[in-house]
């Protein structure tokens, strides 16, 4: 493709970055053909290569219009263009370039800025968003059934008992992953103790940022990264293995600390050796275990695992989980179009619902086409977005029982 863009953007390096990308793009539309909201709508402007056309626009100088911002927001940022691409187009680099020029040059209605204020502030605050919920799970038995079910009940969890260990490393705890899901974490924490490994979480680490990238909040974004990297890095230079990330959706973002910081002196290092640490938890156990015999208690269930497009385009981490729930006795399901994302895409299921709530609803009956007994994910959005309106279970919950938990209510590994 061919570029024009201004000099003043050439001499920075989110510039030259965006050119090389629109001329890596040879127009084939191949990106089309797995891009969801194209999928749905059939217009060329909600799919890679017409939103890539409206980022060159506005790049080269043109004013971005309301049209502009329009399919830019519809864009899921799943990422499945990136593993159909046959040229290697690096569409959510040029995304965040566009994204944020059109931020900087126009203001949305006031309605919007301030919707997008309250996410980032509810959301993206661990405490916050813990009060609000835990005041919903208060009053949940009084709601109508309809709201009701939309409010997870509490999880009462047993109390760990950390041990030390030689082998240390650092945890993401999130931001609304323990107080929707405490599980995830608690069981992490207990799989990892019994294979030698302790876990660190630093009080003053908390949401990773991606939220407030994805909203329009840059500088914001950036200060949640820095102060991360600063719990993290005592430890780190302690000797911590690793930085486990059990929410998909988050681990994109930290494995690409070091780019989005790399114009800042002072964190450029640390944010590149953060991103070398970071790992998603199905690495991690999948690592531990190479060794290991995974005992097969799982008796056949049968599973339709939901891999997050944070997990399968965003890290390029495919098979893995299937792998380690087949070891473990799982009967794992064919699931039509695992490749199109779900419609969770952290906020989008907020700001963009009649095309999230479409996408919902294809995979839930691709999911469930199998008659599954249990469909599993790897992503707390995933999580909370498909089950608005199915029971689903996180992917640990799918494996083999504990000695601490009974039933349907076991969570740990």
């Amino acid at each position: 493709m061919q570029t024009s863009l201004p000099a003043s953007l050439l001499q920075t390096r989110a510039g030259l970055e965006a050119d090389e990308i629109l001329r890596t793009c040879v127009h084939c539309g191949f990106c089309n053909a797995t891009c969801p909201t194209y999928q749905l709508t059939g217009n060329e402007l909600d799919g890679p290569r017409g939103r890539i056309y409206l980022i060159k626009q506005v790049l080269e100088g043109h004013a971005p219009t309301e049209k502009t911002r329009l399919h830019l927001d519809r864009c899921l940022t799943c990422r499945a263009c990136e593993t159909t691409c046959p040229s290697g187009v690096d569409y959510h680099h040029l995304l965040d370039t566009g994204r944020e020029r059109i931020a900087r040059d126009t203001r949305r209605p006031l309605l919007q800025r301030g919707l997008r204020f309250l996410l980032r502030q509810l959301l993206s605050r661990s405490r916050r968003f813990t009060l609000l919920l835990r005041t919903g799970q208060a009053v949940r038995p009084l709601l109508p059934a309809a709201l009701k079910a939309r409010i997870p009940a509490r999880q009462r969890l047993p109390h760990i008992e950390p041990r030390s260990h030689t082998r240390r490393m650092l945890l993401l705890d999130g931001c609304v992953q323990p107080a929707l899901a405490p599980q995830i974490n608690h069981a992490t924490v207990t799989l990892l103790d019994s294979l030698g490994i302790q876990i660190i979480v630093p009080a003053s680490s908390g949401c990773c940022g991606a939220l407030s990238h994805h909203l329009d909040a840059g500088d914001e974004a950036r200060m949640f990264m820095r102060r991360n990297i600063d719990a993290w890095w005592p430890a780190i230079e302690d000797g911590a293995e690793a930085i486990v990330i059990t929410a998909s959706g988050c681990a994109p973002t930290v494995k690409e600390y070091g780019r989005l910081l790399a114009d800042d002196s002072a964190y450029a290092g640390k944010a590149a050796r953060v991103s070398e640490l970071a790992r998603d938890i199905s690495e991690i156990v999948a690592t531990e275990l190479v060794d290991r015999h995974l005992p097969g208690k799982a008796g056949g269930t049968r599973v339709a695992f939901h891999s997050p497009c944070t997990l399968q385009h965003g890290q390029g981490i495919t098979g893995v989980v299937e792998t380690l729930l087949q070891q473990a006795g799982y009967a794992l399901l064919p699931v039509a179009d695992a490749h199109l994302c779900c419609g969770s895409a952290g906020t989008y299921s907020i700001l963009q619902a009649d095309l999230a709530t479409q996408l919902r609803d294809n995979k839930l009956a691709a999911l469930q086409a199998g008659r599954p007994d249990v469909i599993a994910t790897a992503n707390i959005g995933c999580h909370a977005h498909l089950a608005g309106i199915s029971v689903v279970m996180h992917t640990w919950r799918a494996l083999p029982g504990c000695r601490s938990c009974t039933g349907s209510n076991c969570w740990h590994g």
